[in-house]
């Protein structure tokens, strides 16, 4: 690759996208609109075999190899250092970075200060599962490329002005001091779904009553009126909500005391269970891959459960959004599920004719786009989603100012 050659002169803007065990990539050219050069993702940190992969962003092929990276600073550095081989750190301007929790008080895109880092540190306690690893990549990076602006951007922010009806836990008035609410996630996706809402079907369509399915390894929806946010099904954490590739989704709180008197379960192992064993890995006992459970459902009726499971609660929460906005306008669908399965899609809305939900199942199968029907009263899309850009650009909005 000669890429460092040809863009030396370019001025980068780099997004760092980091999971739990994973730290995906982009680099924009602010110089040409933020025009996509290449992403890729880090996968599997803290194995013995790591996967490393990257593509043009003219999506050309992916190439991928193996390495070994014991946490989240080793990828960090990995990273940069490649990034430094191929394009030059110094032709880098800025950096955004998605944190996954801002609390109650970071709701905008914020400069990385050391005094963000502090305050952010003692966020962690809100999301033992993502802040930690997330803070470890962004201080690496921080203290690896001084004098380069850095962002944090923030997955809650989208949903922070709820309306307070569905902020509220139903617990004690004390805890609600405590920072004890419901915050959602996947902000920075819905952010970038309704931006394209409003560019591909217009103002009225994306300010009328519109509900977000982000369905990926993580799975959350997104009630949206006025183009607000108006409830979702993550809570406190991630791990509320819809059933996930790994994660319980919502349960019985009794199950922590049963289990801690039957199976002497802690606190941390019960945490490990719901996040880690839960969803469709708990449920089918084989994989946690939509695609693989698909492959096994007519011969294995753990997998086939599965399926089912992840549908019906799916369509339950379409049922009660609709409900809570008085109606359903649009639907759409995104995330790794939402946009590449058409027969989770189509099972999803089979039983969703009695609110105007018809799919035509030749449109759904080509995807994305409209996949509604023309008599269809809901208008049903699937959108790809990007968070990277939403990262990038208000990186590139915070530097100009």
């Amino acid at each position: 690759m000669n890429a460092k050659q040809q863009i030396s002169d370019a001025k980068l803007v780099l997004a760092i996208n980091g999971g739990s065990s994973s730290l995906k990539f982009a680099l924009f050219d602010k110089g040409r609109s933020l025009e996509r050069i290449i992403s890729g993702e880090i996968e599997r940190i803290g194995s013995t075999k790591a996967k490393f992969s990257y593509r043009d962003g003219s999506n050309g092929p992916q190439k991928k190899h193996y390495l070994v990276v014991p946490d989240h600073r080793a990828a960090a550095v990995f990273l940069l250092h490649w990034l430094d081989q191929h394009f030059g750190l110094r032709g880098i301007i800025a950096v955004g970075h998605r944190i996954v929790h801002g609390g109650n008080r970071f709701i905008e895109p914020t400069l990385v200060t050391s005094q963000l880092l502090k305050e952010l540190r003692r966020l962690s306690p809100f999301d033992p599962e993502h802040l930690p690893s997330e803070l470890t990549a962004l201080e690496t990076f921080h203290r690896q490329m001084p004098g380069v602006p850095q962002t944090a951007c923030f997955d809650t922010a989208f949903h922070y002005a709820m309306p307070r009806v569905a902020q509220i836990l139903p617990l004690p008035r004390r805890l609600q001091a405590r920072g004890v609410r419901r915050y959602g996630f996947h902000g920075l996706s819905y952010e970038y779904l309704m931006e394209e809402l409003t560019r591909v079907a217009g103002r009225k369509a994306a300010h009328s009553r519109v509900v977000l399915a982000h369905l990926g390894n993580g799975a959350s929806m997104a009630a949206v009126s006025g183009g607000k946010s108006q409830d979702t099904s993550m809570g406190f954490t991630p791990a509320a909500g819809l059933p996930m590739s790994t994660r319980s989704g919502d349960l019985d709180p009794g199950l922590i005391w049963y289990l801690a008197r039957t199976e002497k379960m802690l606190p941390h192992q019960f945490n490990k269970m719901v996040n880690e064993q839960s969803g469709l890995l708990g449920i089918s006992e084989t994989s946690s891959d939509m695609r693989d459970l698909l492959a096994r459902e007519t011969k294995d009726v753990r997998a086939a459960e599965a399926v089912v499971h992840f549908c019906y609660q799916a369509r339950k929460w379409i049922g009660a959004y609709a409900a809570a906005l008085g109606g359903l306008d649009t639907l759409v669908f995104s995330g790794g599920i939402g946009e590449n399965s058409p027969v989770i899609r189509e099972r999803i809305c089979e039983d969703l004719e009695f609110l105007g939900v018809k799919v035509n199942k030749a449109r759904n199968s080509r995807g994305p786009g409209i996949i509604s029907a023309r008599n269809s009263r809901v208008t049903v899309r699937v959108m790809r989603t990007d968070e990277e850009v939403v990262i990038a650009r208000a990186a590139s909005l915070l530097l100009k100012k």
